[in-house]
C-alpha cells in the first residue's frame, strides 16, 4: 500500500493567519491533515472518496469538522474579539 506522505499536523506551527480568508484555509488543511494521519493508506482513502464524496450526512460532517478547526483557529487569532494579531 502506498502511505499518505507525512506532513505537520499544524502548518508552520502556528494558528495565527493574516486573514480570516487564511484562517479558513487553514482549516481546510488541518482537516485534511487530520484525515490523512487517520487513515494513512492512499488507495484506502481514495477508494473510499466515491462512496463518501456523494453521502449528504458525511459531506455535512466534514463541514462540521473544518466549521470546528476555524472556531479554533478564529480564537488563537482573537476574531471574535476583534483583536489585531
Amino acid at each position: 500500500m502506498t502511505q499518505v506522505p507525512s506532513t505537520p499536523l499544524v502548518p508552520d506551527n502556528t494558528l495565527i493567519t493574516a486573514t480570516p480568508e487564511d484562517g479558513r484555509a487553514l482549516a481546510i488543511t488541518l482537516a485534511r491533515h487530520s484525515v490523512h494521519a487517520m487513515q494513512h493508506e492512499l488507495e484506502v482513502l481514495t477508494n473510499g472518496r466515491a462512496q463518501y464524496s456523494h453521502d449528504p450526512f458525511g459531506l455535512i460532517a466534514a463541514s462540521h469538522v473544518i466549521a470546528v478547526e476555524f472556531a479554533t483557529i478564529a480564537a488563537a487569532n482573537g476574531y471574535w474579539r476583534g483583536a489585531t494579531v
